[in-house]
């Protein structure tokens, strides 16, 4: 093995360390219009949109996105043209609705 194959990987994976990494913003709801934040969700089938400055939520198109024993509740949120725009679905535990989990 030649001094230059020895050391490439470990320089590349250095400088590959180094380099900036650009984070994929979420989407916002307040920024969609109600036909874009719904399209989103169904052609993603499960996705975290945010829904304000410091929040955000999973919506997803069905209870096949929900992990067991959650199930849908409809979700509505803000969006730029609807105040109340059904965007899809939150998974919610059907169990301990509200109670929290033991």
């Amino acid at each position: 093995m030649t001094d230059a194959s020895r050391w490439s990987l470990p320089t590349f994976l250095v400088c590959a360390a180094l380099l900036p990494v650009s984070a994929q913003a979420r989407p916002a709801t307040p920024s969609l219009t109600c036909a874009e934040a719904s399209a989103l969700v169904t052609q993603a089938g499960a996705i975290v949109m945010s829904t304000g400055p410091t929040t955000y939520a999973r919506f997803v198109r069905d209870g096949g996105f929900c992990p067991l024993p959650e199930t849908t509740q409809p979700a509505w949120e803000r969006t730029r043209d609807d105040p109340t725009c059904f965007v899809g679905y939150t998974c919610r535990d059907k169990f301990n609705e509200g109670q929290g989990r033991d």
